[in-house]
């Protein structure tokens, strides 16, 4: 059988643009996937104590593109929530991101308007210019002591790099708050699928002319499928079969524990910043599915070079080499590349379905 398009890879990119081909265009899809199941990273499923987990970590969903909230509508009903990240220094607490009540409690101060942070902060920041890294933009913003309580050895752990040779967009992604709100993102659309991600997933990918294979790795099945056009999520440098040789990703060993409680955290997400712990982060699921169960699972986040490719690793010289990469792209025809992988971006997953959106009605 022919296909109009090939589409490697069913997360998000891949998803929506298998969706819009088929029910805008009325094309022939097929979508496969190495892994055995649809829905990428974001894929999520009940654990034996009826715990819905994210297998590959927490996926949080915020947007403030209503296009993309709108069009995601069509597959799922969701449910308000806004995530909060704690810090654990030490034996305490503290709001990430970093904010009046973060102030307080680790100066034990007293401030009480966003004029006073300001102040605090404007004395005890450090002029950078220009900002060429992670530690710059912290240190240029709050000074080098929160800089190495909330942002050096998290940072450290989360890469295996000093911040001071990372982009500044890594450490950049957090804001720094002079007032007491305490949620992570404060875009204006903030929800969880009501279902779950996987069920999105299959609604999107649940059309006649979609045909899906799981455990089926494009590079393995070169010559036998026929199709007009190819998309593309997967890892860049692996197309290439690593002409320039292999971009750097982190990826995550994930530690799974149930424990007979209801409730183990205060919140969702705990970043551990100290350098003792080998562990960047812990996450309750139960505060993002908004569950009621007898126990309640977690996980531990151990982040390492090798495994499945999660965040590219932002450094000149990866740049560099993605950019030689994205040279040879520009060289082939009947190929769209999109993505996280395929482009080599760390992208946020509402980003993933705005710029598969903008390609489908820019390109086909």
């Amino acid at each position: 059988m022919k296909y109009d398009f090939l589409i490697v890879g069913a997360g998000f990119a891949g998803s929506v643009m298998a969706e819009r081909l088929a029910s805008q265009l009325n094309k022939k899809v097929l979508v496969i996937d190495k892994r055995n199941h649809i829905g990428g990273n974001a894929f999520d499923e009940y654990d034996k104590n009826g715990i819905l987990i994210h297998r590959y970590g927490p996926h949080i969903f915020h947007t403030n593109n209503e296009k993309v909230f709108k069009y995601l509508s069509l597959f799922t009903d969701w449910e308000f929530y806004e995530h909060k990240v704690l810090a654990k220094l030490g034996e305490d607490y503290y709001p990430i991101p970093i904010n009046r009540t973060t102030i307080n409690k680790l100066y034990k101060a007293n401030f009480t308007t966003n004029d006073e942070v300001k102040e605090f902060l404007n004395s005890k920041k450090e002029r950078r210019y220009p900002i060429r890294n992670s530690e710059d933009i912290i240190v240029n913003q709050v000074g080098y002591d929160l800089f190495e309580k909330f942002f050096k050895h998290y940072t450290k752990k989360q890469w295996n790099i000093e911040p001071k040779d990372l982009s500044p967009a890594v450490c950049g992604r957090v804001p720094v708050r002079f007032d007491n709100d305490d949620r992570y993102f404060t875009d204006k659309y903030q929800f969880m699928p009501k279902d779950g991600y996987t069920k999105m997933f299959e609604r999107m990918l649940t059309h006649k002319n979609i045909e899906i294979r799981l455990n089926t790795d494009y590079f393995d099945i070169l010559s036998d499928e026929k199709y007009n056009f190819l998309i593309y999520t997967g890892p860049i440098d692996r197309f290439f079969n690593y002409k320039y040789g292999k971009l750097p990703y982190r990826s995550i060993r994930f530690e799974w524990k149930n424990l007979n409680i209801e409730k183990v955290q205060p919140v969702g997400v705990v970043n551990y910043v100290d350098p003792n712990k080998a562990y960047t982060r812990v996450t309750e699921y139960k505060h993002l599915t908004m569950q009621n169960t007898r126990t309640t699972t977690i996980s531990y986040e151990y982040t390492q070079a090798d495994g499945e490719p999660y965040y590219p690793v932002p450094t000149e010289e990866s740049h560099a080499t993605y950019h030689k990469y994205q040279h040879e792209v520009r060289k082939i025809n009947n190929v769209i590349f999109t993505g996280r992988l395929a482009t080599y971006q760390y992208y946020n997953m509402d980003q993933v379905v705005g710029a598969a959106l903008k390609q489908f009605e820019e390109y086909l």
